[in-house]
């Protein structure tokens, strides 16, 4: 039970401080007893500028259809952009990402096959307004929902800020096994 706090994570994989922001968020559901709702948005609908639209409707169909793969892909969209210096953006470098997170390949070219359905669209379009309405005007966000009410978290250095929030301890961004 996460004591009826949730988190949503507002994110674009483009965007290197969101991956530090979810790796954190990750280490953390577990310590802090809190429910992480995942929310792939485009940062590009926020700031205008972006080439991240492609894998984002994918990372968002995944969510759809198999949002157990969510945490892998995205994770592995981050490590080809950030750590391997690849393209995203491109289908053949998507499904690769994909395989290494895990996904089947069948499973992963039905997704790809999806991102420009008007349902895949609009989920995006949506997760995007809605990061908009909590004031979001960057990403990595986190919108807090601590008995109820939202508070918003800009960058992935507000952690500690949020522990305090949550009444929890911050063990830095790497907490020891002993913490898990």
């Amino acid at each position: 039970m996460s004591k009826g706090r949730v988190l949503e994570l507002f994110y674009d994989v483009v965007s290197s401080y969101s991956w530090l922001g979810f790796e954190i968020m990750c280490r953390y559901k577990n310590i802090w007893n809190v429910d992480v709702q995942f929310r792939p948005g485009f940062l590009g609908g926020i700031m205008q500028a972006t080439g991240s639209l492609s894998a984002m409707r994918f990372v968002t169909a995944v969510q759809l259809v198999h949002p157990e793969f969510v945490e892998p892909v995205s994770r592995e969209l981050w490590r080809r952009i950030w750590s391997e210096d690849k393209d995203i953006t491109e289908p053949e470098s998507i499904l690769e990402a994909a395989k290494k997170a895990g996904m089947p390949e069948d499973v992963a070219k039905k997704v790809l096959a999806t991102i420009s359905s008007p349902e895949v669209k609009n989920k995006l379009k949506e997760t995007t307004e809605s990061a908009l309405k909590y004031g979001v005007f960057g990403m990595p966000s986190i919108v807090a929902h601590i008995n109820g009410k939202p508070q918003l978290y800009f960058g992935s250095d507000r952690f500690e800020l949020l522990a305090h929030k949550l009444g929890e301890k911050w063990y830095g961004p790497v907490p020891q096994k002993s913490h898990l």
